[in-house]
């Protein structure tokens, strides 16, 4: 009774948490189906994305130009492959939960989409004229890692303990996986690797950096330092 008493209460605390990852997991399993035709009607191609907005700052505001800028927010629910959406969905899994846990469900979502869309919009930026077609959650997951990082240093916060881990986590020792993950990424940048969108992952780490910092409030759990 114990165990099955901690199941209902995570289903209800995380709710948000698993239905967002139960939608994008959805969307996956759609694109299996649906071939390529869905997956590159709705990822972010850089030098598509340049000259949509190029076209609307000048006043040619149309229908297929909106329909461009919608993707810097549409790639981030699609995947390329199975690898690729679990090992994205393990890292918003703990991440988002512990922002659900300290902030509450409500912040999810919005925090999910502005980070998601800053990714986007630096991959864009450092890549304008490439034609390669960007997708992915990763610069929304690294926006949650950024956001805990922020949150971390600015308050006194308590160790999050994330199902299935067997005990809670020092804040230190969880933020530090993120600058971590960053840090990596920058040496994949400049190394020039190909088949990852680090610019993505530092747009959306900044994203996060950004609400933790500025915009979220500080969690009721939480301390002054």
């Amino acid at each position: 009774m114990p165990r099955f008493f901690q199941l209902r209460v995570l289903l209800r605390q995380q709710s948000v948490t698993l239905g967002l990852i139960a939608f994008i997991t959805a969307v996956f399993i759609v694109q299996c189906f649906t071939g390529d035709s869905l997956t590159l009607r709705f990822t972010a191609v850089p030098h598509e994305i340049v000259s949509a907005w190029g076209e609307i700052r000048s006043g040619n505001f149309s229908k297929a130009a909106a329909e461009e800028m919608f993707t810097l927010f549409s790639a981030t629910l699609l995947h390329g492959d199975f690898s690729h959406l679990s090992g994205n969905m393990i890292f918003l899994w703990i991440f988002a939960a512990i922002a659900s846990e300290l902030l509450g469900a409500r912040w999810l979502i919005p925090i999910f989409v502005f980070t998601g869309i800053c990714g986007s919009i630096c991959h864009v930026a450092l890549n304008a004229d490439s034609p390669i077609p960007c997708l992915g959650a990763s610069g929304a997951v690294m926006g949650f890692e950024g956001l805990y990082l922020a949150m971390v240093v600015r308050w006194r916060l308590p160790d999050p303990h994330v199902w299935p881990m067997a005990s809670p986590v020092a804040p230190g020792r969880l933020a530090f996986l993120g600058v971590l993950g960053l840090i990596l990424d920058f040496n994949g940048y400049i190394g020039g690797e190909m088949g990852v969108a680090y610019s993505a992952h530092l747009g959306g780490f900044i994203g996060g950096l950004f609400l933790g910092s500025f915009i979220v409030p500080m969690p009721r759990v939480a301390l002054p330092r």
